[in-house]
């Protein structure tokens, strides 16, 4: 039986596991106005991430692959490590210094999608996934 928590949980993963693989998608080939490896492995390099290319190829991995099992509901809490730890980096070395607001570049929406992925990690990912069918 469909459930509104079962579809809310879905509709969850769904916008936030697609939009993390369209994130790793422009790191990993360019897709969606992104700049690929070498262009992001570059801008990674200017903020003092390196090696640059290794660590855009890495993030994009772990967005794209993250994001696909967090769609799913296939393997959540691993899906949301591995699309928090991307958040939890960004924070540290992109936003943290500016503060909490995105109005000025801060950690707000990075920190809001951590809570979320983790939120449902520790909820489960609902009766519309993969998770719940193999149990």
């Amino acid at each position: 039986m469909l459930t509104l928590s079962a579809l809310g949980l879905f509709l969850v993963r769904l916008v936030i596991g697609v939009l993390f693989i369209g994130h790793g998608a422009q790191k990993l080939f360019g897709w969606f106005g992104g700049y690929g490896p070498q262009g992001t492995g570059g801008w990674m390099e200017s903020v003092g991430i390196k090696p640059g290319v290794m660590m855009a190829v890495l993030a994009g991995l772990m967005e794209l692959v993250g994001g696909l099992l967090f769609t799913l509901g296939l393997l959540t809490p691993l899906a949301a490590v591995l699309l928090a730890a991307t958040m939890l980096g960004a924070i540290v070395k992109v936003h943290g210094a500016n503060g909490l607001w995105s109005t000025a570049n801060g950690y707000e929406y990075p920190l809001v999608l951590i809570a979320a992925v983790i939120g449902v990690a520790l909820t489960g990912a609902g009766a519309l996934s993969l998770d719940a069918l193999f149990q």
